[in-house]
């Protein structure tokens, strides 16, 4: 940040709305005289504006292009000055005027224009005014909250219609055809609402408060807004922090400690302004819901889509800024790929104007090639992924009274070949009359649909294929056959049901678990799967046989098992218990001793156990099996997310309070042998909290993409032509 102008001005100016836009920017000055400013040449001498008689109170710029309005605002005029105009008639040395289109209002304490200049909405008291920008003319005045007014914004898509924000904590929309309420919301915060603003790409309405807290809402056509998301910027700021420090690598109890020059203040949000309104079309689209907010310690930059603090630039971070703590703000677009500010000091009466270049924030969204789920490195020598299980080879001794090798034929007499037989009068003649039968040639056709790769421009499927319900048995996982042709059911009755994929015909039972079924796996050759339960237990399954090849007794483990899984290309199971992470190899044995046939031949051996770095019981698991990947990713009860590199059997990486409860579900992008992805897709995975929505992360970043209000999601699979959908 460049600070381009210091103002000193005979009185505080803290609390009062400052005019600044691309060009120009307007300051009080004695009161009741107005200075403009040139932001490209501060040198030059200010262009001054006289004509009120009390002490202007707000003042803002018009949107329009095609000339520049200045609206000032004072307890006796409200005043609309072309700047344009007002520069010839200084240079002609005339006395500069403006057009009164308000008079006697009251204390004014906010101004806006609508998108097109030809109106001017001033807030006073509990009314806010609608002035015609061209003559004095009170088009309406609109009364209905039961505290004073704190601004008032125009919709950039619709100007009939305008939001409010109020001391009452809360917020109306209006519209002005109509003069009627269309919406009203509830008591947001203990807080007075002080600061709105649109978010025109995604039809947002974006409301701030005195105590920090930012809500994102839905604005469809009919106005009946939606909460989308709630931000608090305090508790987003401490998540950027300790993420920061984690990435230098410091250690937890230096994240905790707070300088002790640094003091803890309050973050109003005095000021907001969509992002993409700075940026030109080389930037990516995903700027479109990122937010500015100015608050009194410096400059918060917030992606509402993900409820993520992106970047702060702190007033104490740029020693030449004659400003510590701010009182309120003015955003504006520049040139050249710029933001200016104008920012008054709230303790003493001074007024900064900053320009900002957007190319000092190219890393937020370059982002730093962080962590990759492919390897980027061969195993190391000590790495747990480099055990082998020792397999011991079967011994089978010889039997006494061996029976020799005997002769093929047992008889004296052999029966002749046929070679002297009589030759034969009739010849082979082949049948031309069969029917053709086209059951034959429909199943095969039918057989090859199934493994035909998903069209890549096709949509996700919407439309119900099926619907099974199974009575008091509640469905507590599931998961597809990586060919798609089967489904495993975990249920709450402790069994396991398997269906075909079009869940016709009756299911396969397995049975042997105590209670519930918390996780089902199948294993990459689809040869076997297996079944984790609440009673510590876990079996793996043969596929087609009844009895389980091995079974993990509860004495392994003291908690119960929430989440397992075939890793590594299936050498080795993986699982969860408490705040264990077990990763253990095996060896499948199907053969029986018919008389000992509870002794079970299959081997499993611990090759590794992991703890969280917090202890924290585990709630949430994933990992890659159907490629070579280290990475591992863990949930736990203390709402973090823990990444785990297993080459080196630590955690590398920790993301705190990615929701606002515990993680419940988590799932990667692990592909699909029937559609062909990016390899930058590999990277993404979906993580889901109760009450708190689905986020999409990137793996390479640890910052959340997106965020959904659904309770819970998965990748969508694509098994052949009969898409089917997990939600």
């Amino acid at each position: 940040m460049i600070e381009q102008l210091r103002l000193t001005c005979d009185r505080l100016v803290s609390h009062r709305q400052l005019a600044c836009g691309h060009s120009y920017c307007g300051i009080p000055v004695h009161g009741k005289d107005i200075f403009i400013y040139s932001n490209t040449d501060t040198e030059r001498k200010p262009l001054l504006l006289t004509g009120h008689h009390g002490d202007i109170s707000a003042m803002t710029f018009g949107q329009s292009s095609r000339r520049l309005l200045l609206c000032s605002a004072s307890a006796d005029y409200i005043i609309v000055w072309d700047v344009e105009q007002c520069q010839k008639r200084s240079q002609e040395g005339k006395i500069a005027a403006g057009t009164i289109v308000g008079s006697l209002l009251g204390d004014v304490v906010h101004l806006s224009f609508c998108s097109s200049d030809e109106r001017v909405a001033a807030c006073s008291g509990v009314t806010v005014y609608i002035l015609s920008s061209e003559k004095q003319e009170v088009i309406s005045a609109l009364a209905g909250h039961l505290g004073p007014l704190t601004s008032a914004e125009f919709c950039p898509w619709n100007k009939h219609i305008l939001i409010t924000t109020s001391e009452d904590r809360t917020f109306k929309v209006w519209n002005l055809e109509t003069e009627t309420v269309c919406y009203q919301s509830f008591v947001l915060s203990a807080s007075p609402l002080i600061s709105s603003a649109f978010l025109e790409e995604n039809r947002h309405v974006i409301i701030g408060s005195t105590d920090g807290q930012v809500w994102c809402f839905s604005f469809p056509d009919d106005h009946k807004c939606e909460l989308v998301t709630k931000i608090e910027i305090q508790k987003v700021e401490r998540r950027l922090h300790n993420s920061q420090q984690e990435t230098l690598g410091q250690q937890a109890e230096s994240v905790k400690q707070l300088p002790a020059d640094e003091v803890e203040i309050s973050k109003p949000i005095l000021k907001m302004a969509p992002w993409s309104s700075f940026t030109d079309t080389t930037i990516p689209e995903r700027d479109s819901s990122w937010l500015c907010v100015g608050s009194s310690d410096g400059l918060y930059v917030v992606n509402v889509a993900t409820s993520e603090l992106l970047t702060v630039l702190y007033f104490r971070d740029y020693p030449n800024l004659s400003l510590s703590v701010a009182g309120s703000w003015s955003i504006s677009p520049g040139l050249d790929n710029s933001m200016v500010f104008l920012v008054s000091s709230l303790f003493t009466p001074h007024v900064v104007l900053v320009k900002l270049h957007l190319c000092e924030l190219e890393g937020i969204w370059a982002g730093d090639e962080g962590f990759s789920v492919f390897p980027s490195s061969p195993l190391l020598l000590e790495s747990p992924l480099n055990v082998e299980l020792k397999k011991k080879e079967a011994n089978h001794p010889k039997k006494k009274g061996e029976v020799k090798d005997q002769p093929l034929v047992f008889h004296s007499v052999a029966r002749s070949s046929g070679y002297a037989s009589a030759p034969r009068k009739t010849m082979f003649s082949p049948k031309t009359n069969i029917q053709k039968n086209p059951f034959f040639k429909k199943a095969r056709k039918n057989a090859g649909l199934l493994l035909k790769d998903y069209p890549g421009d096709s949509t996700a499927p919407i439309i119900p294929h099926n619907h099974l319900s199974i009575a008091s048995k509640p469905v507590h996982c599931i998961q597809y056959s990586g060919d798609g042709k089967q489904i495993l059911c975990g249920l709450g009755n402790s069994s396991v049901l398997l269906y075909k994929s079009s869940l016709s015909g009756n299911p396969a039972v397995y049975t042997g678990h105590d209670k519930p079924v918390s996780s089902v796996s199948w294993s990459l050759s689809r040869q076997w799967w297996l079944s984790a339960s609440e009673d510590r237990t876990l079996r793996l399954w043969s596929h087609g046989s009844p009895e389980p090849a091995i079974i993990m007794a509860n004495s392994r483990f003291t908690k119960p098992i929430r989440s397992a899984q075939f890793y590594y290309l299936d050498k080795f199971l993986l699982f969860a218990s408490g705040p264990s992470l077990y990763l253990y190899l095996y060896n499948v044995d199907i053969t029986r001793d018919d008389i000992k046939r509870y002794q079970q031949r299959s081997v499993v051996k611990l090759a590794k156990c992991f703890t969280t770095g917090s202890a924290t019981d585990i709630t949430a698991m994933s990992a890659a099996n159907d490629f070579l990947s280290y990475i591992v990713l863990v949930c736990g009860s203390d709402r973090s997310i823990q990444v785990f590199d297993m080459n080196k059997g630590v955690v590398a990486s920790k993301l705190a309070d990615p929701h606002s409860r515990a993680v419940h579900c988590i799932t990667q992008n692990k592909g699909s042998m029937f559609s062909t992805q990016a390899l930058d897709s590999y990277n993404l995975f979906l993580t889901s909290a109760v009450t708190d929505g689905v986020k999409i992360w990137d793996l390479r970043t640890l910052r959340p993409m997106c965020m959904t209000s659904v309770a819970a999601a998965t990748f969508t699979s694509f098994k052949g032509t009969q898409t089917q959908s997990l939600v």
